[in-house]
C-alpha cells in the first residue's frame, strides 16, 4: 500500500483537486428510494463516491454518523469499496480518538486494521503517548486536531501558554502545530486539522508547519470562506490542503438526482478552490 502522504499528493495532482467529501450519512435526508433499501448508508455512499471520485483528493467518513445507527458494517463496506474501485483516493476516518495506553492501541487497530482507513483524526489533549500508537503505522496518516472550526474552539485552543522568551506566550493551538511539525512527526506521517472558519489562525499554522497537509473543515455548511482558506492555507506549490465539505455536497438534492447534484456541488467547489490556487501542485 502506498503511504497516506504519497496517495494524497498524487490525488492532488491527478484530480487537480483539494476537495474532500465528508461522508456523514443522515438517513432522514436520503431520497426515499435509497432509504428503503437494505444497507441504505452504503448504497448512498456508493452513489456519491461513484459520482465524485474524479473530483476529490480524499473522502472523510465521520464515525459517529455510523455508530449512532449501528451501521459500522456499512462504514467498513464503504471504505473497502473506495479502496477497491478508486485505490488512489485516501480515506480519512474522522473519529477524533484520544486515549492512553492499551486503549489508544486498540483505537489505532480499530482505525487502521478493522476499518482499513488511510488516516484518522486524533485529539492531542492527552499528549504524545496517546498519539504514538497511531503514529507507529508509518504508512498511515495521523491527523491531529489543532484549531477546529467550531465557535467553542476558543475556550481552550486560544489559551495562552508559556513561551520560550521570558514573559512571552503562545496560544495552545500554536504549540500543538509546532509539536506536530517536529517532535511528533519523526515518521513524516502527521497532518493537522484547522477550520476554514479561522483563516488568520490557518495562516499562522501554515507558517509553523511548512508543507504539512492540513485538513480544513467548515468550507461548506459552516460558512468558511473558501478564498480566504486557500489564500491562508495553501503551500507555495498551491497544494497542502484537504478542504472538506459534507452536507453541502451530500444533500445538494433530496430527489432521485442526488448523486448528479452532489457531483455538480463538488465540481463547483473544486472550481472555486482552483480559482484561488497558485502553482497547482
Amino acid at each position: 500500500m502506498k503511504g497516506f502522504r504519497r496517495q494524497l499528493g498524487e490525488a492532488w495532482v491527478r484530480n487537480d483537486s483539494l476537495v474532500c467529501i465528508g461522508l456523514d450519512p443522515q438517513i432522514e435526508q436520503f431520497p426515499r428510494e435509497i432509504a428503503a433499501q437494505p444497507a441504505p448508508i452504503f448504497q448512498f455512499n456508493r452513489a456519491i463516491v461513484d459520482a465524485t471520485a474524479d473530483l476529490v483528493c480524499a473522502y472523510k467518513p465521520q464515525f459517529a454518523h455510523y455508530a449512532a445507527c449501528e451501521a459500522e458494517d456499512q462504514l467498513e463496506r464503504t471504505i473497502e469499496y473506495i479502496h477497491e474501485r478508486y485505490p488512489g483516493i485516501p480515506v480519512i476516518l474522522d473519529a477524533k480518538r484520544g486515549d492512553i495506553g492499551n486503549t489508544a492501541k486498540r483505537y489505532a487497530i480499530e482505525a487502521f486494521e478493522r476499518y482499513g482507513a488511510d488516516a484518522v483524526t486524533v485529539n492531542p489533549y492527552l499528549g504524545f503517548d496517546s498519539l504514538e500508537p497511531f503514529l507507529q503505522y508509518e504508512d498511515r496518516g495521523t491527523v491531529v486536531l489543532c484549531r477546529t472550526s467550531n465557535p467553542g474552539a476558543r475556550d481552550l485552543q486560544d489559551l495562552p501558554v508559556g513561551g520560550a522568551d521570558p514573559g512571552g506566550s503562545r496560544k495552545l493551538y500554536q504549540v500543538v502545530a509546532e509539536l506536530a511539525a517536529t517532535r511528533w512527526n519523526t515518521r513524516g506521517n502527521c497532518a493537522l486539522v484547522v477550520g476554514a472558519t479561522y483563516p488568520t489562525e490557518l495562516a499562522e499554522v501554515r507558517a509553523i508547519v511548512g508543507d504539512m497537509p492540513i485538513l480544513v473543515p467548515g468550507a461548506g455548511a459552516q460558512g468558511g470562506a473558501v478564498e480566504q482558506a486557500v489564500a491562508c492555507g495553501q503551500t507555495t506549490a498551491g497544494a497542502g490542503l484537504i478542504v472538506s465539505s459534507s452536507r453541502a455536497i451530500l444533500y445538494a438534492s433530496a430527489g432521485a438526482d442526488f448523486a448528479a447534484a452532489a457531483r455538480a456541488a463538488a465540481l463547483s467547489l473544486r472550481e472555486t478552490i482552483n480559482r484561488f490556487r497558485r502553482g497547482r501542485g
